[in-house]
């Protein structure tokens, strides 16, 4: 198995403690880079029940996702030759069907983070999110026609119409806690959301969320969910059980 669940480089220093991945039983775990400078874990799981797992405590600022309206888009003969390849078709971003329906419904949108945000708001405004249409091949594509799906598939969509405008956008997943949410609270779950590239950095966009998020944890990035899988598996294997928490830690516990 290769596993994607240690938090990313850019948050390391955040952390109180390492997020050292753990196995149950204990087996041999080799890690590494990949080539979107992702840490992955290599494993040979055992036949039976094997469970892995992950726990740290981070500090963050608390602060919502950045944002600068005024944030300009380059045109593709000033971008950085690194950040061209998220400009091209993926695994589940199929720029080359969707690129006449991106010119004719945002062509006329503002440049820069206004037609971003207008590709998120479309995205997010069509697409019904429930756990219930998750599945893993469903294409951005498939996702405009079937009108159903979870985070990722989110994602997917508005990053692939992203890239049909000329505006490089990547994959990334982690944490999102519901940390200054109204209850009732809907089960944790690892989220997906994008990053695009604007006035000469990267910014974030959530279009299945749409909204001010606190306590954004991002795991891995890279051109869509077919590079940053959590885990993957080299063998036949059922999950059996799966669970996910972000808890606000008190700064002056009651003792």
């Amino acid at each position: 198995m290769i596993l994607l669940l240690s938090v990313h480089y850019s948050r390391t220093s955040d952390l109180e403690r390492p997020d050292l991945l753990t196995t149950i039983p204990a087996v041999p775990i080799e890690s590494y880079r990949d080539g979107f400078g992702n840490w992955c874990n290599r494993l040979t799981a055992p036949a039976g029940e094997f469970c892995v797992s992950t726990d740290t405590v981070i500090r963050d600022a608390g602060l919502p996702d950045e944002k600068d309206t005024t944030a300009e888009q380059h045109t593709v003969e000033r971008l950085p030759g690194e950040v061209l390849t998220f400009l091209l078709a993926s695994r589940y971003c199929e720029t080359d069907i969707l690129s006449d329906f991106a010119w004719q419904q945002f062509g006329q949108e503002p440049l820069g983070w206004a037609r971003v945000q207008a590709v998120c708001d479309f995205v997010h405004d069509r697409i019904r999110f429930g756990y219930e249409f998750s599945r893993a091949t469903r294409t951005a594509v498939e996702t405009m026609k079937e009108r159903v799906g979870v985070c990722r598939d989110f994602t997917h969509l508005a990053i692939t119409l992203c890239r049909c405008l000329n505006i490089p956008a990547r994959y990334c997943t982690g944490y999102v806690s519901d940390i200054g949410q109204p209850p009732p609270y809907a089960p944790m779950d690892f989220a997906a959301w994008m990053e695009v590239y604007l006035g000469g950095r990267w910014w974030v966009f959530d279009p299945r969320n749409n909204d001010v998020r606190l306590g954004r944890i991002l795991i891995a990035k890279g051109r869509d969910a077919a590079d940053v899988p959590l885990t993957h598996s080299f063998g036949q294997h059922e999950l059996v059980d799966f669970n996910v928490w972000i808890d606000r830690v008190d700064d002056n516990p009651i003792q």
